[in-house]
């Protein structure tokens, strides 16, 4: 046989085998990654890379501990009105980043929350739903539509039968009555908060100690402050005598601590060992308590001794407060009625949304909060705490003592008298954090005595007391022959954002506000502001000339005796040249303007060139060099 005909016979079988072994590949393939792609869908749908800066998408470990630790089914219905916000993109925007988080909720649930989006079109029972969830409409959709945007979210109980029916119902409900989008760096913590508070079987109790009288009096018909009355619609409120108080309950999830005055050792112990033992606590202190109905102390014999203090503690935790010590602010002087006069009252505080932490859960969506001869917090020198604000003065505040403040009662325009503001920013409220040690170290031989508090301990300090009651920012009317409040101050929400705050798990409290996702084009701005200081700054050479040539003009004029109507040579000289130095400005100015767009479009023209030619060019540059590549090796192989 002929080595020629031994090739033929031996090169055939390798043929057919090559192609063989590729057709058996390709089953290969996709016989491993089809199972692999439907698996994938089924179990590893959770599992995802965050690749914003922020990590906007990325839970932190507070929500994912209450995500984890759920008792009970969740059922959650995202309200959002599609159609009529078509031409609202800005909502619709913000709608997806709501929904990617709810998603993310879910998808780390492991079934325990179950997610649904309704669209509630007008007329219809899903917008009866929404309602009845305790949703809010806003105005301003599409054709004069209005526009839900809210979650609604219900505890399940129940179970499902062997059949595979769902036989659970809704055993309690809460709800977001609208997603705002000026409160987007707060919305991980919004969500996390609602399904904790749905994972909760029962109100969290609330403990309240006050020397004032909060809670009415029902001998005199006198009802308990609006305040306390909302507050007991949330929580469960429980009144603590402080005269046989020795320990505080475990219970208890937040101690309202109101005007404390005269405290017993043991009491002060018993509020001590809570805040160390992790306890949270609302400390509410004033200089001068309006509704105290105290007699009249030893240092005046004209006014009663209406200030409180915590001394002992404050001293331990290193915070430094005055109890005769009255914050002024002329600034946000509030305006009240006094013997028929309307007046500012420097003493009386509205404090704004500049004065408020827009930065803090717990005041980040107040308004106004007015408050009434307010003292306020610092730290002491030797202080290992921290103060981070909640309200705070102006910078236009005085400090002065509250004997002057009673003085002027009858006058209170005469504080403003030699007012001379230092320029600080005081703090009326507070958190206090850091690591707490205890007030009574004499006490170490006491059985269960606290040293030392963990490392991340929290108070709320707030240097009024006056704002718990009705007459600052709520009133009672009368409509229809129903007495109704009209609420004009957010005194009585930024109470119970407090305490919904710290009622809530440690998780809960470690959620603080995020990155919102809106990047703005910082170049962009950074260009405009430039411009804008360069513009402003010929706007100010302009007007400063304009003075100067009217002031030159009243000179000359009576220097010749001449009128308006007949101008000197030398006043028409003058006015020329005014003239055309302001062309000249102008033209400045608008050379600026055009220098400013022609930055911001050569800036626009690059991100172009780079997004539609740049990155596709290469693209096609990478496939072309593999192309080339492997056609190379293939040629090689051959």
């Amino acid at each position: 046989m002929s080595m020629s005909r031994i090739r033929r016979l031996f090169s055939t079988p390798l043929r057919l085998t090559r192609r063989g072994l590729l057709y058996l590949a390709l089953v290969l393939l996709v016989l491993v990654f089809v199972p692999l792609i439907v698996a994938s869908s089924r179990w590893l749908h959770a599992s995802r890379i965050d690749l914003t800066t922020d990590q906007l998408y990325t839970l932190t470990p507070g929500t994912l501990h209450i995500v984890d630790t759920l008792q009970r089914p969740l059922r959650l219905t995202l309200y959002f009105s599609d159609h009529a916000t078509r031409d609202l993109p800005q909502l619709r925007s913000y709608e997806q980043r709501v929904r990617e988080m709810l998603q993310e909720m879910v998808a780390r649930s492991h079934g325990r929350i179950r997610l649904q989006t309704i669209d509630p079109v007008p007329y219809s029972d899903d917008e009866a739903s929404a309602e009845g969830s305790g949703l809010t409409a806003a105005n301003g959709g599409s054709n004069g539509e209005r526009v839900f945007f809210g979650l609604a979210g219900s505890a399940m109980s129940g179970s499902v039968d062997g059949d595979g029916n769902d036989e659970r119902v809704p055993e309690k409900t809460l709800s977001i009555a609208f997603f705002d989008p000026s409160r987007e760096t707060f919305l991980e913590y919004d969500i996390a908060k609602l399904v904790y508070e749905l994972n909760q079987t029962s109100k969290p109790q609330v403990g309240v100690i006050s020397s004032l009288p909060v809670e009415g009096n029902p001998v005199l018909s006198e009802q308990p402050w609006t305040v306390l009355q909302q507050l007991g619609q949330l929580f469960d409120l429980k009144t603590i005598d402080p005269a046989t108080l020795q320990k505080v309950d475990d219970k208890i999830r937040v101690l309202l601590l109101i005007h404390p005055k005269q405290l017993s050792p043991d009491a002060q112990y018993a509020i001590d060992q809570y805040v160390l033992g992790g306890g949270h606590l609302v400390v509410f202190v004033d200089p001068d308590a309006e509704l105290d109905t105290s007699p009249y102390g030893p240092e005046s014999i004209t006014f009663p001794d209406r200030a409180s203090d915590l001394s002992r503690l404050f001293k331990a935790w290193g915070v430094s407060y005055d109890p005769h010590k009255v914050v002024l602010d002329r600034t946000r002087a509030l305006q009240i009625e006094l013997a028929g006069n309307s007046l500012n009252h420097p003493a009386m505080l509205d404090l704004g949304a500049q004065e408020l932490n827009r930065n803090d859960p717990v005041t980040a969506s107040l308004q106004r909060i007015n408050v009434s001869t307010a003292g306020f917090f610092d730290l002491a020198a030797d202080a290992q705490t921290r103060l981070i604000p909640l309200l705070q003065s102006s910078a236009e505040a005085e400090v002065v003592s509250t004997q002057r403040v009673l003085d002027a009662s009858n006058d209170p325009t005469t504080l403003l008298q030699n007012y001379h503001p230092d320029g600080t920013h005081y703090l009326l409220a507070a958190r206090l954090q850091g690591t707490f040690d205890s007030a009574f170290p004499e006490r170490a031989g006491v059985s269960g005595h606290r040293v030392r508090s963990a490392a991340h301990a929290e108070v709320i300090l707030v240097a009024d007391t006056d704002l718990l009651s009705d007459r600052l920012w709520v009133e009672p009317q009368t409509i229809l022959g129903q007495t109704m409040m009209r609420i004009f101050a957010n005194n009585g929400d930024l109470v119970t954002n407090l305490v919904d705050n710290l009622s809530g798990s440690s998780a809960l409290l470690s959620i603080r506000g995020r990155s919102t996702s809106q990047r703005p084009f910082t170049r962009v701005q950074a260009l405009r502001n430039v411009a804008d200081q360069k513009f402003l700054q010929k706007e100010q050479e302009l007007e400063q000339e304009l003075a100067d040539t009217r002031r030159r003009l009243d000179e000359l004029q009576p220097a010749k005796g001449g009128h308006a109507s007949t101008a000197t040579a030398e006043q028409r000289r003058e006015i020329e040249q005014f003239r055309q130095r302001q062309l000249a400005i102008n033209k400045e100015l608008r050379d600026v303007q055009h220098q400013l767009n022609a930055e911001i479009d050569a800036l626009g023209l690059r991100v172009k060139v780079t997004n539609i030619v740049a990155i596709p060019a290469l693209v096609v540059l990478f496939g072309l060099l593999y192309g080339w590549r492997r056609g190379r090796y293939g040629r090689r192989r051959r």
